[in-house]
């Protein structure tokens, strides 16, 4: 029969909580692909269905987009949509947010080539921006002598002065001036009537370094050409060679260079794309942005629509909120709303998807703002007018609504996982726990079934379960009984053995005693003796065997009795000092009676075994030392000689049967190893403990044995 065992329990059940959060992570992760992949198609549908409303409407793009072959930056200008009106005060403040996109002029601009030319000379930064119905400019010149216009003087130009040269709605070319007299407001003159014009405003402020110039006139008087020149007349001597640096050339109309300002009409269209979640751009086919809607910060498509931070209705999403989701996002990362999008120049779009759509294919592509912040996906889609391509329109989205998406799938999953590890966890427990019970119960009965002698005294109980631990309980159970009986076996053998003994080693003796009364000659006496004495030496190790078997079977059998611990400690010891005349003890009994519960004959026994043994270890002249001592509700007995140490590690197991540490020229006597087993069976009856260590001398061996006194 097929056992389904614990290993492979625990097996399953490990590869079932390893690979289920695995698959899950693995199946989001896979899911944002997916919504990737979808996003990428629904953006490309979003432009292309805004390219649609713009196809076949030439009217909607100026013609500016059409006549010119290329775009020169800095000659061509572009107005970039302004946030907010600038204040006309020439610090520039409001200018600080666009200090990117400030074009700078050099010698390169020189109407006329000066090699000697230096940036301290003439230089100047500028921009053109667009709010509301007005075109702002911006100035920032660098000069190192600044002439202003005389107070008294009727000319505009013997001194230095901006130029401006447009082209009007009608066609008509106009020129202005502004020739300021000091810091402050200024405006224009028409450069032909020398009148003043009050429609282009501005603001002169000299700088340690040159001046600045803000200006602002109406949209409605600015067609397709714009151009700007800063005049510098040094010296009035040198007003015919006065250094003259351009955006373009000013002298001649067609070669003025063009002006894109974002058109109204498309940014009207795309004005009603504002709730698409996205951000969408419509360049010309010279990658300059006619118009433009939302921001890139809030484009993250439909994809985070009502995944948006709600507050907790309930406990479990406050408990969710408060604590789950902290633990979460150790690991997630909350999409970010703030993030740096530099990569835009809107008067130069660049781009492989804009590359593409402006050759007739719709593309789309990914890139990582410079803050790696957000992940922007752009897609572009070609505007037809006729069979030409006129333009395209460029939608942009960031990943934050899928990231959002996915992250929310991932709290839902480890939600799940922590569902799933908390019952496994607990039914684990609960699994171990049982299993962790029937091993204890098993080692319980395992420790119950042999004593700390060895002997077997119980029987162990085996389990039917048809696993490991079934199995195992099965097998201590099967040696334990297999044990008992070869322990019994062993026990016995020596009973058994003086009694089938005694009787051939009684005829033995009784034979060699009927020789001894016949005469006998040197020899055959000599083998007598011999005989006789090793009889005598087996009838010694019989008598031992007897002995140990009687006490085990005496102290199983025996009740135990009031007795004088002292009493029975000093009479053995007079006993001794008879007995052993030559040998020296010296001793130290307490004074006080110590009252036990026990058998005498016992403790007298054990004193016999310890004298014996410290006898035979002892050196010749030395002292055996006993004393007998009260600690708090213990008697301590102490026996110690002066002779070998007792060797590595065998301190433990001398008071085991059939152990012996003497050396082959002390065996003149037979010896089982039975006397200091006798010793721990006495004390252990007594419910006391002995120990034998080697003394602080180092130089013999000291038997202590503690015995509790009756209360």
């Amino acid at each position: 029969m097929l056992r389904f065992g614990l290993r492979s329990k625990f097996i399953v059940l490990s590869c079932f909580l390893f690979l289920l959060p695995w698959l899950g992570y693995e199946y989001v992760w896979e899911m944002e692909k997916f919504l990737r992949q979808g996003q990428e198609k629904t953006l490309v549908g979003t432009t292309r269905a805004l390219a649609t409303a713009l196809h076949e409407r030439p009217a909607l793009f100026d013609e500016q987009t059409n006549f010119l072959d290329q775009v020169i930056k800095g000659r061509d200008l572009y107005a970039y949509n302004l946030k907010n009106p600038i204040q006309l005060d020439g610090k520039l403040t409001d200018w600080e947010p666009y200090k990117a996109l400030f074009w700078h002029y050099d010698k390169r601009y020189l109407q006329k080539t000066n090699k000697n030319h230096q940036a301290s000379d003439l230089s100047f930064d500028h921009m053109v921006g667009k709010f509301d119905n007005y075109l702002y400019a911006v100035f920032n010149v660098t000069d190192n002598t600044l002439i202003y216009r005389a107070k008294n003087s009727l000319s505009i130009t013997n001194n230095d002065h901006l130029k401006i040269g447009l082209k009007a709605p009608d066609g008509q070319f106009n020129t202005y001036i502004i020739a300021p007299r000091q810091d402050g407001w200024v405006n224009a003159f028409n450069a032909d009537t020398k009148a003043p014009f009050t429609k282009i405003q501005g603001y002169f402020k000299r700088t340690q370094t040159g001046y600045t110039v803000e200006l602002r006139f109406p949209l409605a008087m600015l067609g397709n050409k714009l151009g700007f020149a800063i005049v510098d007349t040094d010296s009035l001597s040198e007003l015919p060679n006065a250094n003259v640096m351009s955006t373009s050339n000013l002298n001649n109309p067609s070669d003025l260079g063009s002006v894109l300002v974002p058109s109204p009409e498309i940014s009207r269209i795309l004005k009603g794309m504002g709730h698409s979640g996205s951000r969408i751009w419509v360049v010309d086919n010279h990658h300059r942005v006619l118009a433009q809607s939302g921001t890139i910060q809030n484009a993250d498509g439909v994809w985070a629509d009502g995944l948006k931070n709600q507050p907790p209705k309930n406990a479990w999403q406050r408990f969710e909120q408060t604590y789950l989701h902290p633990l979460y996002y150790k690991i997630l990362t909350r999409p970010e709303n703030e993030f740096i999008d530099t990569l835009h120049d809107v008067a130069s779009m660049q781009g492989s998807h804009l590359a593409n759509a402006l050759k007739g294919q719709p593309a789309s592509s990914w890139r990582l703002t410079p803050d790696s912040k957000a992940v922007i996906l752009s897609a572009a889609y070609p505007i037809w007018i006729e069979d030409k391509v006129i333009g395209a329109v460029i939608a942009e989205e960031t990943t934050n609504g899928v990231r959002t998406l996915r992250n929310k799938s991932l709290e839902k999953l480890f939600n799940v996982i922590l569902a799933v590890m908390l019952i496994g966890t607990v039914t684990l427990f609960f699994f171990a726990s049982r299993i962790s019970s029937r091993i204890r119960r098993l080692r319980d009965t395992a420790e119950q079934a042999i004593d700390a002698q060895g002997r077997v005294t119980g029987s162990i109980s085996y389990s039917d379960s048809n696993d490991e631990i079934g199995d195992l309980s099965r097998s201590f159970a099967n040696i334990v009984s297999r044990l008992g009986g070869y322990t019994d076996y062993l026990e016995n053998m020596s009973s058994r053995l003086s009694h089938e003994l005694r009787t051939p080693v009684a005829v033995v003796r009784s034979s060699l005693e009927n020789l001894q009364s016949l005469e006998q000659t040197e020899l055959s006496q000599k083998y007598l003796d011999r005989a006789s004495e090793g009889v005598e030496r087996l009838g010694k190790i019989i008598t031992t065997m007897s002995e140990a078997t009687r006490l085990e079977q005496s102290i199983q059998s025996n009740d135990p009795e009031p007795f004088d611990l002292r009493s029975v400690i000093n009479g053995c010891m007079q006993g001794y000092l008879l007995t052993y005349p030559k040998q020296l003890f010296t001793l130290d009994i307490c004074p006080n009676s110590l009252p036990m519960q026990g058998a005498p004959e016992f403790i007298a026994q054990l004193l016999d075994k310890l004298i014996n043994n410290a006898l035979e270890f002892s050196q010749a002249n030395t002292a055996i030392n006993v004393t007998l001592q009260s600690k708090d509700t213990q008697a301590v007995l102490s026996v110690s000689n002066t002779g070998p140490l007792l060797p590595e590690g065998l301190s433990e197991h001398i008071f085991d049967s059939m152990v012996s540490v003497r050396s082959q020229h002390m065996q003149q006597q037979p010896h089982l190893g039975l006397g200091l087993y006798i010793v721990r069976l006495v004390c252990d009856y007594h419910k006391g403990s002995v120990t034998a260590q080697n003394n602080t001398q180092n130089n013999g061996v000291t038997f202590t044995v503690s015995l509790p006194l009756a209360n």
